[in-house]
């Protein structure tokens, strides 16, 4: 088991997750962009794969046997880099407190929760796994970029640009030391990490990140994740009718109040001009990101990854779509032009799949911008095929594969390479 598949052991039935099924159905004529995102340290966790330049050889290789021409390399692993930088602590041995090695009674009873079937030993012997690596020696996001143009692949840089922990026990040292600039729930709710884009020291650092690696790297493009938010014990993030708890950080009050003669904590969390208003500081920073986009020699794109109306976190907690349930307005984003494409995330509840939420964004967004649809990485040939036709029906130029690593765990992978290869443009 790998980290990221806690979140999924806990589906119940009335989310929708991929078909495992084998029947094989007709390839159609149509051809895609594919893509998927890439994380190193998830990877690493495989029997067999070198740690070193060998290693992220071999992860690209079978990216491009798949046809993926894009890949989405994950530089922040909550609040560390996957990178070589100045400004984080690099991945690797995680907080003594941790969701591998949780501290207290309540966590170890959320840990097994999230991991059931998972042994302690296989918990130790994961933790260990990470412990082992090392991103302040190796930097494999520098190697990727210099072997995936070798090899004709476009590497962008996947930053989760909001979230400062993973589970829990990735903290940044940011969140450690300015616990005052965290977010602030309904009812006074104080969470462990996340950082409010609201306060001005907080854009600044996230921007810091943004200049690094725009700097120091042949960047293809950003690809910025809006749906990683930290901490699980801090779950529901939501109310009840999925609307975001946060954003009751002192800055947002005070000015909403000064503003609009209104009281956040007297009205509906809900209120349409309170959660605008929570939303603003998330577009001044992605203002803040084109700019710095716009001065580079070598045109980049930046995509993000967001959220849709079936969208669900954590303990398939519901999230009311982009606006409300992630204050993030992407509508306004398109708009403004401070992105230039935009897909849905592959967690549905509520009878959600991936064409109602293909259809939602293109809604949200005008079609002001180019929107990929998303889907998991085929266990057969038949689903991939299934994964194919849906995008025709839609008219998606790109797929999005989560998650690269996936394909080394098929037993058919020769032949879900060549299925795929053969339908990429």
């Amino acid at each position: 088991m790998q980290r990221r598949d806690f979140i999924r052991l806990l589906a119940s039935s009335s989310v929708c997750l991929p078909s495992l099924a084998t029947a094989q159905e007709p390839l159609a004529a149509s051809k895609f962009i594919l893509s998927a995102p890439l994380t190193h340290s998830d990877w690493m966790l495989k029997s067999n794969i070198a740690w070193g330049p060998e290693g992220v050889y071999h992860m690209l290789d079978a990216c491009k046997a798949c046809g993926w021409s894009r890949i989405y390399w994950r530089v922040l692993d909550g609040g560390r880099s996957l990178y070589k930088s100045k400004l984080l602590r690099p991945m690797g041995k995680w907080d003594e407190d941790s969701f591998w090695n949780p501290q207290k009674e309540a966590d170890k009873t959320l840990a097994r929760r999230f991991t059931a079937g998972v042994t302690d030993a296989r918990r130790k012997e994961l933790l260990a796994k990470f412990d082992a690596l090392d991103y302040g020696a190796f930097d494999p996001f520098a190697e990727a970029i210099q072997y995936g143009h070798k090899i004709g692949l476009q590497i962008h840089a996947w930053v989760s640009i909001n979230e400062d922990d993973h589970g829990w026990g990735l903290q940044s040292e940011f969140t450690k030391k300015h616990p005052e600039f965290r977010w602030r729930g309904v009812g006074g709710k104080v969470y462990h990490s996340q950082l409010s884009f609201a306060f001005p020291k907080v854009r600044e650092y996230k921007l810091n990140i943004i200049d690094e690696l725009l700097r120091n790297y042949d960047l293809d493009g950003l690809f910025m994740d809006w749906i990683r938010t930290g901490d699980v014990r801090d779950n529901p993030q939501n109310d009840a009718q999925g609307v975001a708890d946060y954003g009751y950080e002192k800055p947002l009050v005070d000015s909403f109040q000064k503003k609009l003669r209104k009281d956040p904590n007297t009205i509906p969390n809900g209120d349409e001009e309170w959660v605008r208003w929570r939303a603003q500081p998330q577009t001044e920073f992605m203002r803040a990101v084109r700019k710095r986009v716009r001065r580079q020699k070598k045109a980049l794109p930046i995509s993000v990854l967001v959220g849709h109306p079936w969208h669900y976190r954590g303990e398939v907690n519901k999230i009311d779509g982009n606006l409300r349930g992630l204050l993030i307005d992407v509508n306004t984003w398109a708009k403004e032009g401070l992105i230039d494409s935009v897909v849905p995330a592959g967690y549905y509840r509520d009878g959600g799949n991936a064409e109602l939420a293909y259809k939602a964004l293109r809604r949200e967004t005008e079609n002001k911008v180019d929107v990929w649809t998303y889907a998991w990485v085929p266990a057969n040939v038949g689903e991939a095929n299934r994964t194919f036709a849906s995008a025709a029906k839609m008219s998606a130029n790109q797929i999005l594969f989560w998650e690269a690593d996936y394909i080394d765990d098929r037993a058919n992978a020769g032949e879900l390479k060549q299925a795929l290869s053969t339908r990429a443009l």
